[in-house]
């Protein structure tokens, strides 16, 4: 399992398809949008399937193996 950390700088949080596009695991937001709704993204530990969820400082972001941890930059 791979671990990344995200920093937020200005923004309070980002949301989740921006996420994954951003950090490089979907090369586009179209297939970001997909692998979400496609329940394939957990949360904190839970499926999420709201593309534009906000995540913030402090969560976890999981995918194909991949955890990604908000932290502040």
């Amino acid at each position: 399992m791979t671990e990344l950390e995200f920093g937020l700088e200005q923004s309070p949080y980002i949301e989740l398809y921006q996420l994954l596009k951003v950090i490089g695991l979907c090369g586009s937001g179209g297939m970001a949008k997909h692998v979400i709704a496609d329940g394939l993204v957990t949360v904190d530990g839970a499926v999420e399937t709201r593309k534009r969820c906000k995540i913030c400082l402090g969560q976890r972001a999981i995918f194909e193996g991949t955890t990604i941890t908000i932290t502040k930059d």
